[in-house]
């Protein structure tokens, strides 16, 4: 098998690719509530017995139920109203036991000017996403995420000032029985984390014992539809979870029932739910013992997807104090920022792929995009400076790749006297031609080799381009406004075209029928089709990859035929 026939394989193999990625995604697209009312969800996990050894979690029933009012719950009066947050890059509305939104001020919804700021967490029936936390004990004597804690500050519009680092903001909640739970949302200059601390003093003359649990509660957004290959359309939408026995998990909205219940005793770790380029997270201290669960819940027709860690639990002897602390994420999955964290598989929230492999290649090609960003200032100059790098790290293969062509160029006329000789004796044909190409030292599967590379290195940086928030609204030059958005006027996929056809006429059809050279003239019109609706990062990947390689064919074909023309390239070419 020629070369070229390889190359044609191998072109169809990443076409089929891309167009199984398009129907993958018509098939597994996430169930979308209808735009209808949507209950917050109200359930907490019953708790069948509590441990009397504390930090020891007895096991909850996989059943939620929602808590019922009792004496020593002080119910949240209507007139409560929420407490407002704004820092330097989000604002914030919470109360003792939810965020119920969280605009991201450097994240606009889109390029326009003045587009509003992107709503991660939201409390309306299209966009429902809450983070919720609360306690729950055999006594139900206890503040849930929605009855309970009262705002023990003065204002209520709060907002980080020019010298403030942080601001730290107070609930509490008083049983009838003596005990106290002070909660603290405390935020940072420039941190997407929120620290919540829960104190609990017990000033009764009994023990106490509580759970708290901690969830993150939605409905799953629509996606945008922005043509075939929208990068949305395959970013992980769904729950994802981290224990240090099982590693990175994570499901889909619509496997949520399917997949069975989810009940895991855990220390530390992490729960999560992930949609394209943001994702909240709760993350507890890396000592706590809880247990992870799914719920699917339906309110009004809506479906309601909650994952909760449950714990640690608590027995607090009277006149003593026990506190607990985690770290809300709620932002962007920015790679540095995640990793500055410290947690064990917090940077697995940034999916670049559910295959390892890509999972891997992605990574190693992230960190080197990042340092020629950190070069250029620009991250569509640090795509062109990525091509560069690959191109002289496959130099060898792909200057092997240009002699194998230039040689297999050379003999075209001795392959075409070859077909006359044999006529329609294919196998008789072959078995010349391959004797030819011993005698002549030509390898011809040499130009196959830089093309299974470039073609894992291109699914890759698809994925990378579509998952990476950094390059979210990232501008090149000119027209492109968006790397990660399709080329607005095409004309990125328009010189690939160009450079595809130049490439086709400096590349040999030895040994292929009329049939396959017909096949490799419309490869430059169905490649461009499909570029045409890829990020324009991509593209512009594939434009410079490609033209470095028509540049560095061109000077091989031209140098080895003037050795040849000088008497350099060997003796004369007689078939024999």
């Amino acid at each position: 098998m020629n070369q070229t026939r390889a190359f044609l394989i191998l072109a169809w193999l990443m076409v089929a690719t891309l167009l199984w990625m398009e129907w993958g995604k018509e098939k597994s697209a996430p169930p979308v509530a209808p735009p209808s009312a949507v209950a917050p969800a109200s359930s907490v996990p019953s708790i069948a017995g509590l441990s009397a050894t504390p930090g020891v979690p007895a096991a909850p029933t996989a059943a939620p139920s929602a808590p019922a009012a009792s004496p020593g719950v002080a119910a949240a009066a209507p007139s409560d109203a929420p407490v407002v947050v704004s820092t330097d890059v989000f604002k914030v509305i919470l109360n003792g036991g939810e965020i119920s939104e969280a605009d991201l001020l450097r994240y606009p919804v889109g390029t326009e000017p003045n587009s509003p700021p992107m709503r991660l967490l939201a409390h309306d029936s299209t966009l429902y996403f809450v983070a919720q936390s609360g306690w729950v004990n055999q006594a139900k004597i206890a503040p849930t995420h929605d009855a309970g804690f009262r705002y023990a500050g003065d204002s209520r519009e709060l907002k980080l000032g020019d010298g403030a680092k942080e601001i730290a903001v107070p609930f509490v909640w008083t049983g009838a029985d003596g005990v106290t739970i002070t909660r603290t949302y405390t935020f940072r200059r420039g941190d997407y984390v929120i620290k919540v601390r829960d104190e609990v003093a017990n000033a009764s003359a009994a023990p106490w014992q509580g759970y708290i649990y901690r969830q993150l509660s939605r409905v799953p957004r629509e996606l945008a539809r922005k043509g075939p290959f929208s990068p949305e359309q395959y970013s992980f939408q769904g729950a994802a979870w981290y224990s240090p026995t099982d590693k990175y998990e994570k499901r889909k909205y619509d496997k949520f029932a399917a997949d069975g219940n989810l009940n895991k005793q855990v220390t530390g770790g992490w729960i999560a739910m992930l949609q394209h380029h943001f994702f909240a997270a709760w993350i507890p201290g890396d000592k706590d013992q809880g247990q992870f669960q799914l719920d699917q819940l339906n309110a009004g027709g809506a479906p309601q997807y909650v994952i909760r860690d449950v714990g640690p639990g608590f027995t607090v002897a009277p006149g003593q104090k026990v506190s607990t602390e985690a770290r809300l994420w709620v932002g962007p999955k920015l790679v540095k920022a995640i990793e500055a964290q410290g947690v064990q598989g917090l940077d697995r929230a940034v999916d670049f792929s559910s295959y390892s492999i890509f999972a891997t290649l992605a990574n190693g090609l992230f960190w080197l995009l990042d340092k020629l960003h950190g070069l250029f200032g620009n991250w569509g100059w640090a795509i062109i400076g990525l091509v560069v790098l690959l191109k002289l790290a496959l130099y060898p293969l792909s200057a092997a790749q240009y002699k194998s062509q230039a040689k297999m160029r050379k003999f075209q006329p001795r392959v075409a006297q070859l077909k006359e000789r044999y006529g329609d004796d294919k196998q008789k044909f072959q078995m010349a031609l391959m004797e030819l190409y011993k005698k002549e030292k030509i390898n011809p599967v040499g130009g196959c080799l830089p093309v299974l590379p470039s073609i894992i290195i291109f699914m890759t940086l698809y994925w990378m381009l579509a998952e990476s928030v950094e390059l979210r609204h990232a501008p090149w030059t000119l027209w492109i406004h968006d790397l990660t958005s399709r080329d607005p006027f095409f004309v990125l996929p328009l010189f690939n075209i160009a450079i595809m056809w130049a490439t086709q006429k400096l590349t040999p059809m030895t040994g292929m029928d009329p049939t396959q050279q017909k096949m490799m003239q419309f490869m430059p019109l169905v490649f461009g089709v499909i570029l045409a609706f890829l990020p324009a990062g991509l593209v512009l990947y594939q434009v410079a990859n490609g033209g470095l390689g028509l540049l560095q064919q061109w000077i091989t074909t031209k140098r080895y035929a003037e050795e040849n023309a000088t008497g350099g390239g060997g003796g004369k070419d007689k078939d024999k």
